[in-house]
């Protein structure tokens, strides 16, 4: 007889707590393998392929795409054992009878392959063995299990629009085969006025003063933090505009030889790190239990990258030890995981200072929020043609402003000028930096 063990939503570190369904990559009916991933999750810090520790049929399914679910919440069930019987003679050497023992494998690694969906044969005995408790379900429809009972939906579609549209489902007789709900029936609820019971009781309803975006997810976990950062750091900003014609021709001159492109953001990194070496007390962080200030060795640059799913800020591990080739590949390979939903929570946290180049939005100047618990962040404005005085000629030169905001417990003004006096110089004499190495 097969054992029908729960797999629960396992805890995703980072003191995660939640986590909102995003796509299932497994049916109710499906012959999963050890360590297959099972649903695909948005956490506060990423997107996360969860793999199941189990190999079996899956039987059931809790929480429909959108749902956010509790670490320690049931998302499947698994028949394993005897009921592997089932699985075609092809699947058999995929299918494991026992657990893995491993709660996320992978965690944070690139699935890049789909994953393998197989269906019990129609009428197999597997199904009807299961015990009473937690029944297999049927292969047709799928049943998406949910606190109110069984929802006969297969589309994804269908789900999204009536949940777009606070339809609830559970209140609708479906017009497909088996009762299935289509999405024609879900437009019918729609149109008809007398639908309306069919509409869920929203917990903040849609007015007609505006939409309201629930904070959850990446966008509830941007401000927190940066409501913290208020809360808790007594923020400074200072400002200057610096003449970057000179490191825009020694970016070029670094690309016309060949090799590898050099970006501007990885040349203004590493100004950065050149000049935090000269003023540590930006790379720190303040310990308020202990009342104390905390100089980091390394310098862990975090980089501000706006996404799909909304702002992100990958961090560059150790970037103190890096040259500007090996910079630009680091940000280009964190930017593309970004955009594509690829990055682990380990790649969003550690950082110990940040470089926001919000020029690419087309504007000239900011002032940062500090990345807690972070001390400093350097903002970089667009670099545009203006009218500067050159060697005492007013002359068309590329012009940049640069802002720092910094936690003034760390340090005062003198330390923060210093720094940003340094930085601007650099831009300005891409020879300076080459003095200090």
């Amino acid at each position: 007889m097969p054992q029908v063990l729960e797999f629960k939503l396992p805890d995703l570190g980072e003191g995660l707590t939640e986590a909102e369904i995003v796509r299932w990559l497994v049916a109710v009916g499906d012959v999963v393998a050890v360590d297959q991933p099972v649903v695909e999750v948005e956490t506060a810090k990423a997107m996360v392929e969860v793999p199941c520790p189990y190999g079996g049929v899956v039987t059931a399914r809790f929480g429909e795409e959108g749902t956010e679910l509790p670490v320690g919440a049931p998302l499947i069930m698994v028949a394993v054992g005897s009921a592997t019987d089932a699985v075609p003679a092809a699947a058999e050497t995929e299918t494991e009878t026992a657990g893995s023992g491993n709660v996320l494998v992978g965690y944070g690694t690139d699935h890049s392959r789909p994953a393998r969906r197989r269906r019990v044969r129609p009428g197999a005995p597997a199904a009807a063995a299961a015990p009473v408790a937690a029944p297999v379900v049927a292969p047709s429809p799928v049943a998406v299990v949910a606190a109110g009972g069984p929802v006969p939906v297969i589309s994804p579609l269908v789900r999204k629009l009536a949940r777009d549209n606070g339809v609830d489902l559970r209140a609708l007789t479906g017009s497909g085969p088996d009762g299935l709900i289509l999405r024609a029936d879900v437009e019918a609820a729609l149109r008809v006025p007398a639908a309306a019971s069919a509409v869920a009781a929203a917990p903040v309803p849609v007015t007609a003063a505006g939409d309201r975006i629930p904070l959850k997810g990446l966008r509830g976990a941007v401000a927190e933090k940066l409501s913290r950062s208020r809360r808790e750091i007594p923020d400074a900003t200072c400002w200057v505009d610096a003449d970057a014609t000179e490191l825009m021709a020694t970016r070029a001159a670094m690309n016309a030889a060949g090799g590898p492109k050099i970006s501007v953001l990885a040349l203004l990194a590493r100004i950065c790190t050149a000049a935090l070496a000269r003023f540590p007390e930006l790379n720190s962080t303040v310990d308020l239990a202990a009342n104390e200030i905390v100089r980091l060795p390394g310098v862990h640059l975090g980089f501000a990258a706006q996404t799909e799913r909304g702002l992100m800020v990958p961090v560059v591990r150790d970037a103190h030890t890096m040259n500007p080739e090996a910079l630009s590949a680091e940000f280009a390979r964190l930017t593309e995981r970004a955009r594509t939903g690829k990055l682990a929570p380990s790649d969003l946290t550690g950082g110990t200072f940040t470089l926001n180049n919000y020029g690419v939005f087309g504007v000239d100047g900011s002032t940062p929020i500090i990345n807690h618990p972070e001390a400093a962040m350097l903002g970089v404005g667009r670099i545009i043609p203006k009218p500067w005085v050159h060697q005492g000629e007013l002359a068309v030169r590329q012009v940049v402003q640069l802002s720092l905001t910094f936690d003034h417990r760390v340090c005062d003004g003198g330390a923060a000028g210093g720094f940003l006096r340094y930085v601007a110089d650099c831009v300005e004499s891409p020879a300076v930096l080459l003095r200090s190495l």
